[in-house]
Order: C-alpha cells, then sequence, then structure tokens
C-alpha cells in the first residue's frame, strides 16, 4: 500500500500540472493559435487573401485599434475598463486636424494633451473617489463625443490636414507598410518590457489580481490606476491623430463603438475581464484575429461589413466561456 501510494502520488501531481500549464497556453496563446489556422484557411480558400497587398491592407488597418488596445489592456489588467476610448479616438482626430493648420508639432501635441486630460481626469475620478470604471468611462465617452461634437458645429465642418509633414506621418510608407505600423511596433515592444520587466507593471498585475492585497503589500494602487488611464487616454489620442493624418482630415463620424472592438480584441487575446492576467503579445494577436475575420469576410463576397460583428460577438462570447472553464481547470 506505501509504495503504490508513492509511485501514484508523483504521477498525479505531474498530471495536474501538466493540465495546468496546457490551459495556461491555451488561455495566453489561444488567440494567436487561432489567428494561425484562420491564415492558413484563408490561404487555401481564397486566391487573393495571402497576397502581400490584403496583409498590408489588413496590418495597416489594425494599426491604429492595436494602439488604443495597448492602453487598454493595462487598464483592464488592473481590473478596470475604459468605455470613452471610441470617443477620445475621434476627438484625437479632429484636434489633430484643425491644429495642422500651425504646423505638425500643434497637431500632435494638441491632441495628446486634450486626450491625456481626459484619462488623467477619468483616473483620478476612479483611484480617488472610488467610483466604478464602468459610471466614470461612460461619462467619458458621451461628454468627449459631445465635445468633438461642439468643436466640429455638430458634425458638420470636417478639418482638413494642412500640414503636409505632419499627413506624411499617416501616410509615409517603409516596405508597403505605412509608418503607424512601425509606430504600434515600437509600442508595443515598450508596452511589454513596461508591463513584464518593470515594477510598475507587476504593480498593476497586483491590484488586478487583489486590490486590497495589493495594498497591503505598498502597491501604491491609487497612483497606478492614474497612470493606466491617463496611458489609455494618451494612446487613443495618438491613434486618433495618425489616422487623421492617414485621411488627410478629421472624420466625425468614426469611432462609434470602437471601444468595443478594443475591448474585444483584449479580452479574445487573453486578458481576464477580471483583471489580473494578460499580456501585449495575445492582444495584438486579437486585434490582428479581428482584422483577419473582416478580411476572409470580405472575400467571400455576399456577406456585408456587419456580419463581421455578428462573428466578432460570437467568437467573444466563445472565448469568456473558455476562459471560464479554463479558471475552473486551474483552480482544480
Amino acid at each position: 500500500m506505501t509504495t503504490d501510494t508513492t509511485v501514484i502520488a508523483p504521477e498525479s501531481g505531474n498530471g495536474a500540472a501538466r493540465k495546468e500549464r496546457i490551459s495556461h497556453l491555451i488561455q495566453q496563446h489561444g488567440a494567436l493559435m487561432v489567428l494561425f489556422a484562420l491564415i492558413v484557411v484563408g490561404t487555401f480558400g481564397f486566391d487573393s487573401f495571402a497576397t502581400p497587398e490584403n496583409a498590408a491592407s489588413v496590418v495597416v488597418a489594425s494599426s491604429f485599434t492595436a494602439i488604443i488596445a495597448i492602453g487598454m489592456t493595462f487598464v483592464i489588467i488592473s481590473g478596470g475598463i475604459d468605455l470613452s476610448v471610441g470617443s477620445l479616438f475621434v476627438l484625437g482626430g479632429v484636434l489633430a486636424a484643425w491644429g495642422s493648420q500651425y504646423g505638425a508639432v500643434v497637431a500632435l501635441l494638441l491632441p495628446l494633451l486634450a486626450c491625456g486630460a481626459v484619462g488623467l481626469a477619468q483616473g483620478l475620478l476612479i483611484a480617488r473617489t472610488g467610483m466604478a470604471p464602468f459610471i466614470v468611462t461612460l461619462a467619458g465617452l458621451l461628454g468627449v463625443r459631445g465635445l468633438m461634437l461642439a468643436i466640429s458645429d455638430e458634425g458638420a465642418t470636417t478639418y482638413l490636414v494642412r500640414d503636409r509633414t505632419f499627413a506624411a506621418l499617416g501616410q509615409g510608407e517603409i516596405l508597403g507598410l505605412t509608418y503607424p505600423v512601425y509606430i504600434t511596433i515600437v509600442l508595443a515592444l515598450l508596452g511589454m518590457l513596461l508591463l513584464q520587466r518593470t515594477g510598475f507593471g507587476q504593480n498593476v498585475y497586483a491590484i488586478g489580481g487583489n486590490e486590497q492585497a495589493a495594498a497591503l503589500m505598498g502597491v501604491p494602487v491609487a497612483r497606478t490606476k492614474v497612470y493606466v488611464y491617463l496611458m489609455s487616454g494618451l494612446l487613443a489620442g495618438l491613434a486618433g491623430a495618425l489616422n487623421a493624418a492617414r485621411l488627410s482630415s478629421g472624420v466625425t463620424i468614426l469611432g462609434i463603438g470602437l471601444e468595443l472592438d478594443v475591448i474585444a480584441a483584449v479580452v479574445i487575446g487573453g486578458t481576464l475581464l477580471t483583471g489580473g492576467a494578460g499580456g501585449l503579445t495575445g492582444t495584438i494577436a486579437g486585434v490582428l484575429l479581428l482584422g483577419v475575420i473582416q478580411s476572409l469576410i470580405n472575400q467571400v463576397g455576399n456577406l456585408t461589413s456587419s456580419f463581421q460583428q455578428v462573428v466578432s460577438g460570437a467568437f467573444l462570447a466563445l472565448v469568456v466561456i473558455a476562459q471560464r472553464l479554463l479558471s475552473k481547470a486551474q483552480r482544480l
């Protein structure tokens, strides 16, 4: 009996550890696996899918969402949510186009200052008063959208980008990819470094895992929350400014529902809505996955673009269910 117990116990422990590693791997890199699978399906299913032009189109279109999603990843890992990013995106574009008449520096700094100020204000309200992030950022969504409409005469005025240097920031290309793609890559790498290799990143994980325990350990909870919402606002404004440079105008009808696409990409990428787990590698994979789904729908030809929202919603629901099951498996 004693000998049998000695032999079985290590096997049981190894099996449990192996299942936990597999569950963790699927949770963190499931989006990347599905992305590769869809690319293979699209490559063999459609002649025009695996072309350099289509690949560049998907990557360029996804770069703006990815910039916003970087900030959203930090917010969600900390246990929060930011619903204002769609409105900040369009406000950043309008302010950048308006400010371009005064030069490229003003066109870039003005949306960063304005959107960063909104993110800072939201972070202070959430961190210092204990208000729910959902309520604060929902108010930000509505308020910022109203501010944008006031600036643009209820959306009737579309400001054009006057400065060629600023326009080149969104339209210039290297190896077939526009500058915003390379800016996104740099920001993603910096975000990974900040999240995984610094004390600030560990504080973000700690707060999302258990805010009370983090406070007892001496983590500056309030300050960290302010920083993540400030970061989210800055990146949303930057994405809007770069998009305005690409379009040569501050289009006022953009950004509606963008915050939901960003949140979906982050969650699909393996970041838990409850906070405390996730990463930017999965987020970028989630953004690209949504872009590939849209591209595949376009390849079919007889489906409208709105069908992409149906597919994305269904895919998000499946991912959330899978995350719940994987979390239960890891706890067991």
